[in-house]
């Protein structure tokens, strides 16, 4: 397996803490980390029955056997009440990097882990691969169409694997288990339903009374099962920029999926020559675009808050990345030949934030991520091809 970008926060904040926590979807690599950054930590997954009843029923007797010794504890939401046994032997013994606790579900976990390790752990978040970690493979994919049509979960590349077979498999054994464990859903067929509906609307503004209608279900219902999907690192909302520029301003997020992989997997595509003339090429571009500068903020430990910008009469900046008094403005388009047209929105936003007037902003970047080759820099903004992403500190 390759070395993860994450590691490095990994190795430091394990030697400041006594419990590291880290989340990520399913089969984003947390336990491979994990265990390759501690080799000599015991290792547990509650995903085996009979530590998992250990753990559950005899908490005190499940952590004795890690007395003076460090350990990974792999799923941890599986013993929601063991973060409650932690804190105890964390506060007698703080040694750094004692426990690692890894886990799939955000909200079951993070809601244990804050209430009873607080101020005892620091909180990773490991998402699918990155370009420059794909390429760290023997054989990564060298064009555009194939590396979204593959997406970036690690056994995929580790492998060599068929993308739609294995996505395919991904889908029926963790997200439809997943989701029928957390809220009980006894109709697979509907949720199924609903992930490709989801998948259809990756890069448009969130309207769940349309989802839940088209599903079929009610909108509570696609609330919870949105919700779920989120607490998974499936999808992820980009909420809409929360400046008042006196314009009409859209009040909803977005949705978009963290693996473009999995988006055209549950939309049917079947190779990158489909996803080529496919009508939802852009909106997949897109996503996988801000997904991999999410991944770059969340594999350093930043937090610059992303949004998006839109006007009701369309006028739109696809990402904007505030951090501090530092905006930085993003446009994407999957077009392999670059246009003037593609930097034609900057002006009018640094008009608005100029006439603003109350100097919150005193450095604007601009830059256009496009699935061309070539990068260079114009005096409208940086135009920025796809296969330099990585080398781009969007920070």
């Amino acid at each position: 397996m390759v070395r993860r970008t994450i590691q490095e926060q990994l190795e430091r904040l394990a030697a400041l803490h006594p419990v590291v926590t880290i989340t990520g979807p399913r089969q984003s690599g947390k336990t491979t980390l994990a265990r390759s950054v501690f080799p000599d930590h015991a290792y547990v997954s509650l995903e085996t029955p009979s530590e998992r009843a250990l753990a559950s029923e005899d908490p005190l007797a499940f952590l004795a056997r890690f007395d003076g010794r460090g350990a990974i504890l792999d799923e941890i939401q599986r013993a929601p009440e063991l973060p409650s046994y932690l804190q105890s032997l964390v506060d007698e013994d703080p040694t750094p990097g004692r426990f690692i606790l890894t886990g799939s579900q955000s909200l079951s976990l993070l809601d244990r882990v804050s209430q009873s390790l607080a101020g005892r752990t620091a909180l990773l978040e490991l998402l699918p691969l990155d370009l420059a970690e794909i390429r760290r493979f023997p054989r990564p994919p060298k064009d555009l169409d194939t590396l979204l049509w593959e997406g970036g979960y690690p056994r995929i590349h580790d492998r060599e694997l068929p993308p739609s077979e294995w996505l395919a498999d991904y889908t029926a054994t963790y997200l439809e288990r997943d989701v029928r464990s957390l809220l009980g859903v006894g109709d697979l067929t509907t949720f199924h339903t609903f992930l490709r509906l989801c998948a259809g609307r990756t890069g448009q503004l969130l309207n769940l009374a349309s989802l839940a209608a088209d599903c079929g279900v009610a909108q509570p219902t696609a609330r919870s099962w949105l919700s779920v999907l989120e607490a998974s690192f499936i999808v992820f909302r980009l909420a809409p920029f929360h400046a008042n520029l006196g314009k009409r301003l859209a009040r909803r997020p977005k949705l978009y999926f963290h693996d473009s992989g999995l988006a055209a997997s549950l939309l049917g595509i079947e190779g990158p020559r489909q996803l080529a003339t496919h009508p939802l090429r852009g909106a997949l571009f897109e996503g996988w675009v801000i997904s991999e500068i999410l991944k770059w903020h969340r594999n350093r430990a930043r937090r610059g808050e992303l949004a998006f910008y839109r006007e009701r009469d369309r006028f739109e900046i696809d990402l904007l990345v505030e951090r501090g008094e530092r905006l930085t403005l993003i446009e994407v388009k999957a077009g392999r030949t670059p246009t003037g047209d593609y930097f034609k929105a900057f002006p009018h936003f640094t008009e608005l934030i100029e006439a603003r007037g109350d100097g919150r902003w005193r450095a604007t970047r601009r830059a256009v991520v496009y699935g061309g080759q070539e990068t260079q820099v114009r005096s409208a903004g940086e135009l920025v091809s796809w296969s330099e992403l990585p080398n781009v500190d969007f920070d």
